[in-house]
């Protein structure tokens, strides 16, 4: 059974005073997320992933599709006794303290007294607010203790499914690097976490898998190795120590290379099936071959060609005006 299921979710709103039109916040989203993995919910700001978790835990209706959380629909209710989910903006009461926060939502659960201390004292400790921090009140702490707190709330009915919107902002680095250690203890117990953040490198470090949006459409999915290892197809860099001839230049340009002079040698990219005519010209050259490694692309460096495609796209289909943008289609 997958952890959640989102069949052809699509959100439309209507914006304006007269006349109004359609905006299409997310367009026909279909995912499938395995039980006990670390999701990741990437694209630009706009593309609709707040929409996306809202949509999950009911905060919006959709306009058409729906979802499934460990099998059942959620236009049940009982599922949200499964979920723990950490909203972008928390918003508690000024005046409360952490720990009394933890018990009101305690409470929502239908905990026990006892058990809502058991549990509020084992949470604070582990988001990492120390008992100073704990009874004071909400209206003083920092943006990155409200974070920890907002992981905290999330966590107090033991959730089987953890739904997180930029759990990471605002939080320092030894912050980040705390976070991270909790999400991959969540996954050891059993838990799957579905989050959205524009934090990359947390992305690498922590996802089984990942999904990128654009305009509410779904672009990519995969492991982060497979979509930053076909992102550029199998290029290899080779680093020699000499120089390259005007001839050897013009041969690795005609083969889809490219070289760059550094103050130690040539450091030069070559598709994969190029690499042995490529260290046969190094050689000719009189050249001596230092190392040769795969060369990895980055999430940063899918996200740019994505941006960069999708903005190609939308200029043709603008000169050619057969285009109709998701906010403009019909309900």
């Amino acid at each position: 059974m997958s952890a959640i299921i989102i069949d052809n979710l699509t959100k439309e709103y209507l914006v304006g005073f007269w006349p109004k039109r359609r905006v299409r916040a997310l367009d026909g989203l279909s995912l499938d997320v395995r039980p006990g993995e670390i999701f990741g919910f990437l694209g630009p700001n706009g593309a609709g992933k707040t929409t996306t978790l809202k949509l999950l835990v009911r905060a919006l209706l959709p306009t058409s599709g729906t979802a499934y959380i460990l099998g059942r629909s959620i236009d049940d209710f009982s599922v949200r006794q499964w979920i723990g989910f950490v909203p972008e903006h928390p918003s508690f009461s000024d005046l409360l303290t952490p720990r009394e926060v933890l018990d009101y939502f305690g409470r929502l659960f239908g905990l026990a007294q006892y058990e809502r201390r058991r549990r509020a004292d084992a949470l604070l400790n582990l988001v990492g607010l120390e008992p100073g921090v704990a009874d004071r009140p909400v209206g003083k702490l920092s943006r990155g203790m409200l974070q920890r707190l907002n992981l905290a709330q999330a966590l107090i009915n033991d959730p089987r499914v953890l739904l997180l919107d930029e759990p990471m902002t605002g939080l320092d680095p030894p912050g980040r690097r705390h976070v991270r250690d909790l999400l991959s203890q969540l996954r050891e117990q059993g838990k799957t976490v579905f989050f959205s953040t524009h934090i990359l490198s947390d992305v690498e470090a922590l996802c089984d898998r990942i999904a990128i949006l654009k305009r509410g459409r779904l672009v990519e999915c995969g492991t982060v190795a497979e979509l930053t290892g076909s992102q550029r197809g199998q290029m290899m860099e080779m680093v020699i120590q000499g120089t390259l001839s005007d001839v050897a230049r013009q041969k690795i340009e005609q083969w889809g290379g490219a070289f760059f002079q550094t103050p130690v040698g040539v450091r030069l990219h070559i598709p994969a099936e190029r690499l042995f005519d490529a260290v046969d010209v190094v050689r000719q050259c009189g050249g001596r071959l230092v190392s040769v490694v795969p060369v990895r692309s980055t999430l940063e460096d899918l996200f740019i060609d994505e941006e960069e495609s999708s903005s190609v796209d939308r200029r043709e289909r603008g000169t050619s005006g057969k285009a109709v943008r998701g906010e403009d289609r019909p309900h």
